[in-house]
C-alpha cells in the first residue's frame, strides 16, 4: 500500500516528443548549504524572544484599531491575474506593495518596530531575522489580529472576498509537520529501520504510531523539537514570496485529545497550529485546514495515524471511530468559525483520503451529509458564514455522476462544499515517457474532468499533487519498500517484485546532478499540473534530510528545494493557459471543454443551503448509517452524545502592539456558536468495546449493548457545560 495516495490512472501514453531544451537560471539554482546538511534552516529556538512591534508606523494610511474584526490598512483592489506566458525566472514586471507600506528601499525604517513591510524589508522572528523578498507586491502585517496583509498584490487581502471563479488557489501543503511521515522526515525514522529495502527486515518505526512507541521517554522532546524547527515563520514568508497564496495544513486528531492506549503526543501540535494561524495572518496566506489522521485510520496508510487496517466506518468499531471523528470536526469547526479566525481559515478539508472502495461510497455520503448538517448548524448558511467544507473524493474517478457511484450532483444546492481530488502520476505501472510528454498528461488526463466537476459539483480543488513522474525516492511506498520504476517494489505483504524496471532512480533522486534539460522539463511538468488543476496545493513544501542518503530526500516532492534549484517555476501565474502549448508540443490532441463561472449557490449566494435532490437527504440522511458494507449496524458498538465537549484554547492575548494601535484584542473563546450545547459522543457506561484499531478483526456482536438509560444513539443530546480547554505543553 503506497505511502501516498494512488492516482487511479489506468494507462499511459506510449510515446511522446522529446523534452525541450531550456537554460538553467543560475540565480535560482543556488544551493543552500545549511539545508543540504541539516534538512532545515539553521535556527535557534528562543522561547523568551518576543517581537518588538511597539514603534510608530512610518507612513500611516489609516490609523487602525486592532479589534476582534480586523481592519484594512489599504483598500487597493487586487490586480488582474497574469495572462499565459512561457516559464521565466519571476514575474514579467515587479509588482509593488500598496502605497505607505515600507520596503527595503525605504530610508529610516526601524524594522524591529515596523507594523508592515514589503519587498526587501527585514523581519525579526523568534528564529532570527531575515530579509523578506517578495517581488509580487505582497506585504506582511505584524499588527495582532489585523487581516489586511496580502500575499501578493494581485490576490485579495485576508479581509476582502476571495472570488473562486477568478482568484485561483496556488497553494502548498505543510506535509510532514504536524502529521509525521517517513518519506518527508526520514531522519526521525531512520534510527529504528533497516537502511535497505528488504521486505523481511525488522523495521521498528513505519508510521507515527510506531515511531512514538520507539522513541519511548524521548518521544515528547523529539517530536516537539520537530514541530518547532521543521516549519517556522520564515517558511510562511518564503511561501508568500514564491507567489503562492494558500497553505493546506494537515493536522491529526490528537491535537485535540487521545484516549488510553493511543501513543501519540497529545495537544502539543495545537500550539504550533496556532503559530501557523499567526504566521499565515501576518503574510496574507489563507489556510485550508486538513484533518489528515482520524481514529481507527480512514485508509490504512502510514499517514492516517497507523499503517495497516482501516477501522473508520469499517469493521466492528467503524461507527465509534466515525463518532469520535465528528467530535473533532465539530470542535475544530467551532474554533475556526470565530470571527477572529474565519478570514485566515476559510476552508476545512474534513477527512483526508478515505478509501471509498473499502468504506463504500454510500456510507461515505452518509458521513459527508452528517458533517455538512452539523457544520452549517454551527455556522449558518451563506458566504462568510463559516468555512468551505471540502470532501475528498475517496479516489472515485473525478467527474463521475452520483448515479454511477461518483460525486457530480451530490448535494446540489448545498452551501459552499468543494470536492477534493489528489491526482498523482507516479502510482501506476512505470514508464519512460519524455518529460515533455509527462508535462502534457495533467492537461489530457485531468483538465477536462476538472471543468466538468466544476460545472456539475462546484468548486473542485486538487488538495495534493507533486512533480513525481515516477515513484523514485526514499520510502515513497512505505518504509522497507522500493520503487516500481527501478523494479524494487514489493507487492504489499509479500516478497514478490511486482514490476519490471523501467530505469534507474538515481537520475531522479540525485537532485544535485540535475541537468538544465531536466530542470526545464520538470518546470513544464509543474506548469501542466498548475494549469490543468486550476485550484491546487502542491505536496509538499519541503522534505527533510536523510542521514542514510546524506542529503535532502525526495526532491520531486519538495517545492522549496525546487525553487532553490530551479526546477519549480518561480512564478506559478505564468503556468496559466499553458496546456494548449504543452499538448501541442507532445503531439497530443484532446477535446477540451470549458466550465462557466461557479453558480451563485456554489459560493454561498442565492439558493445556497437548499439541497435540490431531496431523495439524497433520504438515502444518505441516516446517522449512524444503517449498515457498514454488508454488516447491519444495529448491533455494532456506538458512543452516546452525553459527554462534556473539549474546546480548543486560543493563543495568549497579545500584549505588544505598534504605537498607535490599541492593545484591546478579543482572541475568542474557542467556541463560535454559543447555542451549540450538545454533548460529545463518549463511551456508554456498562458497555465493553473491542480495540478501536483492530475492529475489522473483532467478532460482530449478536446484540446491541444498551448501557445506561440515557440511550445509545442520541445524536446531540443536552450536555453539561463546555469544559475548560486541555492543558497545552509549550
Amino acid at each position: 500500500m503506497g505511502t501516498r495516495s494512488p492516482s487511479g490512472l489506468s494507462s499511459y501514453w506510449a510515446n511522446g516528443a522529446a523534452p525541450k531544451d531550456g537554460a538553467e537560471d543560475e540565480k535560482d539554482a543556488e544551493k543552500n548549504a545549511a539545508v543540504a546538511k541539516s534538512g532545515r534552516w539553521e535556527r535557534t529556538s528562543s522561547k523568551g524572544k518576543k517581537w518588538l512591534v511597539c514603534g510608530l508606523l512610518a507612513v500611516v494610511i489609516v490609523v487602525a484599531v486592532a479589534t476582534a474584526v480586523p481592519i484594512s490598512l489599504s483598500k487597493q483592489k487586487h490586480a488582474p491575474v497574469f495572462a499565459a506566458a512561457t516559464t521565466q525566472a519571476g514575474p514579467t514586471t515587479t509588482m509593488s506593495a500598496p502605497i505607505g507600506v515600507p520596503t527595503g528601499g525605504s530610508n529610516g525604517t526601524d524594522w524591529r518596530t515596523a507594523a508592515t513591510g514589503g519587498d526587501g524589508s527585514v523581519v525579526y522572528a523568534a528564529e532570527g531575522s531575515f530579509i523578506y523578498n517578495n517581488t509580487f507586491g505582497g506585504f506582511w502585517n505584524s499588527i495582532p489580529f489585523n487581516d489586511s496583509a496580502q500575499a501578493q498584490s494581485d490576490v485579495p487581502p485576508l479581509n476582502q472576498r476571495w472570488d473562486y471563479s477568478t482568484d485561483m488557489i496556488s497553494g502548498v501543503n505543510l506535509g510532514g509537520w504536524l502529521v509525521l511521515e517517513p518519506f518527508i522526515s526520514p531522519a526521525l525514522f531512520e534510527p529504528f529501520n533497516s537502511p535497505t529495502n528488504d521486505p523481511t527486515a525488522a523495521n521498528g518505526a513505519v508510521d507515527e504510531w510506531t515511531l512514538s512507541l520507539a522513541l519511548g521517554p524521548n518521544m515528547s522532546a523529539v517530536i516537539t523539537e520537530h514541530y518547532a524547527t521543521f516549519i517556522t515563520e520564515k517558511d510562511f514568508a518564503e511561501i508568500a514570496a514564491a507567489g503562492l497564496n494558500w497553505v493546506r495544513i494537515p493536522v491529526p486528531y490528537w491535537i485535540v485529545e487521545v484516549l488510553p492506549g493511543e501513543p501519540f503526543l497529545a495537544n502539543v501540535g495545537w500550539t504550533y497550529f496556532l503559530k501557523a494561524i499567526e504566521w499565515a495572518r501576518k503574510y496574507g496566506l489563507r489556510v485550508n485546514l486538513d484533518l489528515h489522521a482520524v481514529p481507527g485510520s480512514q485508509n490504512g496508510y502510514n499517514h492516517s495515524s497507523k499503517l495497516g487496517t482501516l477501522n473508520f466506518l469499517n469493521g466492528v468499531m467503524g461507527i465509534v471511530n466515525a463518532q469520535r471523528t465528528l467530535n473533532y470536526i465539530r470542535t475544530l469547526t467551532e474554533f475556526i468559525s470565530q470571527p477572529q479566525y474565519s478570514n485566515v481559515i476559510p476552508m476545512f478539508s474534513i477527512l483526508n483520503e478515505p478509501l471509498a472502495n473499502v468504506i463504500g461510497v454510500d456510507v461515505l455520503r452518509n458521513f459527508y451529509l452528517e458533517v455538512y448538517e452539523m457544520t452549517r448548524a454551527i455556522t449558518g448558511v451563506g458566504e462568510g458564514e463559516g468555512p468551505w467544507i471540502a470532501f475528498h473524493d475517496g479516489f472515485v474517478a473525478q467527474s463521475t455522476p452520483v448515479s454511477e457511484g461518483g460525486w457530480d450532483g451530490f448535494l446540489t444546492g448545498a452551501d459552499r462544499i468543494s470536492i477534493d481530488s489528489h491526482p498523482y502520476l507516479c502510482f501506476d505501472a512505470p514508464n519512460n515517457d519524455p518529460l515533455a510528454f509527462q508535462a502534457s498528461k495533467p492537461c489530457s488526463y485531468w483538465a477536462p474532468k476538472v471543468n466538468t466537476s466544476s460545472e456539475q459539483f462546484g468548486l473542485s480543488i486538487a488538495g495534493e499533487w507533486s512533480l513525481a513522474i515516477n515513484d523514485c525516492g526514499k520510502w515513497i511506498n512505505n518504509v522497507g519498500n522500493g520503487a516500481r520504476f527501478d523494479g524494487t517494489y514489493y507487492a504489499p505483504g509479500t516478497t514478490t517484485l511486482e514490476f519490471k524496471a523501467a530505469g534507474s532512480c538515481d537520475v531522479w533522486n540525485d537532485w544535485e546532478d540535475y541537468t538544465p534539460a531536466i530542470k526545464a522539463g520538470l518546470q513544464q511538468v509543474a506548469e501542466g499540473h498548475m494549469d490543468a488543476l486550476q485550484h491546487w496545493f502542491f505536496w509538499t513544501w519541503k522534505t527533510g534530510y536523510s542521514s542514510t542518503l546524506g542529503r535532502v530526500a525526495n526532491p520531486l516532492w519538495n517545492y522549496q528545494l525546487g525553487l532553490q534549484q530551479g526546477y519549480i517555476p518561480a512564478n506559478p501565474r505564468l503556468a496559466r493557459n499553458t496546456c494548449p502549448s504543452l499538448l501541442a508540443a507532445a503531439g497530443v490532441s484532446v477535446s477540451q471543454n470549458s466550465a462557466p463561472p461557479l453558480s451563485a449557490w456554489m459560493t454561498g449566494g442565492v439558493g445556497a443551503g437548499t439541497i435540490i435532490p431531496t431523495d439524497q437527504l433520504t438515502s444518505y440522511g441516516a446517522w449512524p448509517p444503517l449498515s457498514l458494507g454488508a454488516t447491519p449496524a444495529a448491533n455494532l458498538p456506538t458512543f452516546t452524545a452525553t459527554g462534556a465537549v473539549i474546546t480548543m484554547a486560543p493563543a495568549a492575548r497579545p500584549t505588544s502592539f505598534p504605537a498607535g494601535y490599541s492593545s484591546s484584542v478579543n482572541v475568542g473563546s474557542g467556541w463560535a456558536d454559543k447555542a451549540d450545547t450538545g454533548g460529545w459522543a463518549v463511551s456508554v457506561d456498562g458497555c465493553a468495546y473491542p480495540d478501536a484499531w483492530s475492529g475489522v478483526l473483532a467478532t460482530i456482536p449478536t446484540a446491541a449493548c444498551t448501557g445506561s438509560s440515557l440511550g445509545r444513539r442520541m445524536k446531540r443530546a443536552v450536555s453539561p457545560m463546555i469544559t475548560p480547554p486541555p492543558s497545552m505543553k509549550r
